[in-house]
């Protein structure tokens, strides 16, 4: 057993890690309660692009407090140590599910004459919205400071992402530190597995 867990751990740490999707904020892409696998190498040894799907951490200001009054000491004790060794998906409540969509130095803007985002003044096509969604309903102009990323969930209706924190530190943008890793996989349901790599050819990359 302690081999076992020792190893879930070395797993975690260095490979990939599970999660729950908390929201319907990602979806066609990602549904309410999906299981996903990140890796850990994406940001690390391989760079951060437009277009990934992030996991990350709270930057501070995103999500509530999350409600654990109902678990008994004994649940909690449990829950911490099969989280942390890799073996029970990270708690929802404290991570976000979104995708990179400008990157340091770029800006971002919503929305052009034919209703697209533009980085930099080119338009961008995301063929990973829902059909009929708009790529926003909000206007707004950004320059990603360094070292952040820009992200926005895929239903954007119902996205509270960088849009929603403008007025946060990085003016929305999520630190790269924040971020665990990128989803490369869809495992539960059964029904829903699936790969998740990137939407474009050839995607922009963080630049070190």
């Amino acid at each position: 057993m302690v081999s076992a867990l020792a190893l879930s751990l070395i797993i975690k740490t260095f490979f990939f890690q599970s999660f729950w999707i908390p929201s319907g904020s990602m979806e066609p892409t990602l549904q309410l309660n999906d299981r996903i696998l990140v890796t850990k190498w994406r940001p690390g040894p391989l760079d951060l692009r437009r277009g990934d799907i992030v996991v990350f951490k709270d930057p501070g200001g995103w999500l509530g407090p999350v409600d654990t009054s109902e678990d008994t000491p004994l649940e909690t004790a449990g829950k911490t140590v099969l989280t942390f060794t890799g073996l029970l998906p990270e708690d929802a409540g404290t991570h976000l599910v979104k995708r990179v969509v400008g990157l340091p130095g770029e800006t971002v803007v919503c929305c052009d004459a034919n209703g697209q985002i533009t980085v930099d003044g080119d338009a961008l096509d995301e063929v990973y919205l829902p059909d009929g969604i708009d790529p926003s309903l909000t206007a707004f102009e950004t320059t990603v400071p360094d070292d952040y990323v820009w992200v926005m969930g895929d239903n954007r209706p119902h996205s509270a992402d960088s849009r929603a924190h403008m007025g946060n530190p990085g003016g929305g943008s999520v630190p790269i530190d924040s971020v665990v890793g990128t989803a490369f996989a869809t495992v539960w349901p059964l029904d829903h597995f699936h790969g998740i790599g990137n939407p474009y050819e050839s995607p922009d990359a963080v630049e070190d």
